[in-house]
């Protein structure tokens, strides 16, 4: 089953992916909440999607181990910069998520420029910390879209995505520091 055209389903899907990212944005900043947080469902699904494909049906390549880690990458720094700026999201936890993402390729970009190129792995803390980013901005966004607030279960998000955020770049600084020691 792995015609040339269902090869390529997987990285389709991530491209649609990275395609409604700036759409949703665009929404947000109208404050058009329900289309905002339907675009968003469907981009988390398209990330759901794409990996069980890849895997299921052995469809991994290379440019979809690029393009899938960017989509993700740019569909959360994009909603939590928006978010942040139209005042449903704290803008300190925006900053903390962005400047993870940016310490890491910083940090990776550092070491191929340096000549001590390093493969990144996705490592659990990094998975639990987009699914807990991914998680609290789906609530945001379903609260604004549906007038559902629940401020304990935001509270608890915030923390969680506070928590985990600092804790993967700490994995990942930790583990470009031993590669750049070798």
């Amino acid at each position: 089953m792995n015609n040339s055209w269902f090869a390529s389903v997987p990285n389709f899907i991530t491209i649609g992916r990275l395609i409604l990212t700036p759409v949703a944005v665009s929404l947000i900043v109208e404050r058009q909440w329900s289309a905002a947080f339907v675009l968003f469902a469907v981009a988390g699904f398209s990330d759901a999607l794409d990996g069980w494909l890849a895997r299921t049906f052995k469809l991994q390549s290379e440019l979809g181990a690029i393009l899938d880690p960017i989509a993700d990458k740019a569909l959360i720094v994009s909603m939590y910069v928006t978010l942040a700026i139209v005042d449903a999201l704290p803008a300190w936890l925006a900053i903390m998520v962005v400047f993870r993402d940016f310490m890491i390729t910083g940090a990776v970009s550092l070491s191929w420029l340096m000549g001590r190129p390093m493969k990144v792995h996705p490592h659990f803390s990094s998975k639990a910390t987009t699914a807990a980013q991914l998680a609290l901005a789906g609530v945001i966004l379903a609260a604004q879209a549906y007038g559902v607030h629940i401020p304990p279960l935001n509270v608890a998000l915030v923390a969680l995505v506070a928590a985990l955020t600092v804790a993967s770049a700490c994995v990942y600084l930790w583990l470009w520091v031993q590669h750049m020691r070798l």
